[in-house]
């Protein structure tokens, strides 16, 4: 019963302008990061070193792409053009996400930037609009199958511990690139997606569940997190990076 009840509330908000633009906000998000995604691994396939390794990064961009127009057709169905509003962000800069210039730069932007994107979605498992919800699906079903590329590149880099330098560096730069992903937190925009059921959470809680899962691998890697004011993104009052 209760789950009927809420789901009968937040059927009140369907026709809500704010909840509307809020959907669109979140796709466009979401189509924006699944567009760099692919220019980030299509980019860096020059550098990736053996032919298994080519192929798990060929394979990430087609998915990247087909996530991508998964979420560019859900948004043509609510009115908008969101090919050509990240076409636009692409080629004014309005928005950006660096490009790896390495086979390790890629492995810790995998696992960072990849990472991060999966525990944004993993919000919108349930979300009140259900066609963005099936899309969540599907997105993390496919995600599941390349779990862990990058760390595994970042761990076999730094066992040799003369290269950790060089991890710790890429790892500076691609945190807080990491952390862009999540939004403002404790924002009021959060706590109104958290009341219509759009996400299950707020930006800040998932951002330090994230934050947590990457604790043991940087632990075994010898990783450190830069100092706050260095990470290039707002964090959550009370974050904890105590290693």
């Amino acid at each position: 019963m209760k789950a009927f009840t809420r789901k009968m509330q937040l059927g009140q908000f369907k026709d809500d302008p704010r909840y509307l633009k809020t959907v669109r906000q979140l796709l466009e998000s979401q189509a924006y990061r699944e567009s760099m995604a692919a220019h980030l691994f299509g980019h860096a396939l020059k550098y990736v070193p053996e032919l298994r390794y080519k192929k798990v990064v060929a394979s990430q961009i087609a998915e990247e792409l087909e996530h991508y127009e998964d979420t560019v057709k859900l948004y043509g169905g609510l009115g908008g053009n969101l090919e050509a509003l990240v076409t636009d962000q692409l080629a004014t800069g309005k928005k950006q996400v660096p490009l790896a210039e390495s086979w390790l730069e890629l492995g810790v932007a995998q696992f960072l930037f990849d990472r991060a994107g999966e525990f944004q979605l993993s919000l919108y498992r349930n979300c009140s609009y259900s066609p963005y919800a099936r899309i969540v699906g599907k997105i993390l079903e496919e995600e599941e199958e390349h779990e862990g590329f990058g760390e595994q590149v970042v761990k076999q880099f730094c066992k040799d511990k003369r290269k950790r330098p060089l991890a710790q560096k890429f790892f500076n730069k691609w945190f807080g690139v990491s952390l862009l992903s999540f939004g403002r937190p404790d924002s009021a925009a959060n706590r109104y997606a958290v009341r219509v059921g759009l996400k299950n959470k707020e930006s800040g809680e998932v951002m330090q569940d994230y934050i947590n899962d990457i604790k043991p691998v940087m632990r075994e890697c010898g990783l450190k997190f830069p100092p706050k004011n260095r990470i290039g993104a707002e964090l959550p009052k009370g974050i904890d990076l105590a290693l």
